[in-house]
């Protein structure tokens, strides 16, 4: 299980945010928000992953299910794919084909 500071960065930078960008539209703090991203923070409040999913177009339940709030949730990948879609007006030929190239990759390995 990936934790919820790379799931939280990992997010952030997908949408191609700054840390003050996502401090401005959620009001939490800049501070705050690193130290998630740092795993220094391990449960933050609902209230907080709720903003975050919200801004990040992500399911709360897979944020929940990060930080050990609720246990045996598998995060839906449906959101995921819509986070990717819409930050792909903004990727490069090169990022697409490496995306492509990476999950051709995953698909091979999870076959053997």
């Amino acid at each position: 299980m990936r934790s919820l500071g790379k799931t939280l960065k990992d997010s952030r930078e997908l949408m191609s945010l700054t840390l003050r960008q996502v401090e401005e539209a959620t009001d939490i703090s800049n501070a705050y928000l690193s130290q998630l991203e740092n795993d220094k923070i391990k449960k933050p409040s609902a209230n907080v992953l709720y903003k975050l999913a919200s801004l990040y177009n992500i399911e709360l339940d897979s944020l929940l299910y990060a930080a050990g709030i609720i246990q045996n949730q598998s995060p839906k990948k449906s959101k995921l794919l819509n986070t990717i879609a819409l930050s792909a007006e903004k990727l490069t030929t090169d990022e697409e084909q490496s995306l492509l190239d990476y999950l051709k990759y995953l698909r091979f390995n999870n076959r053997q």
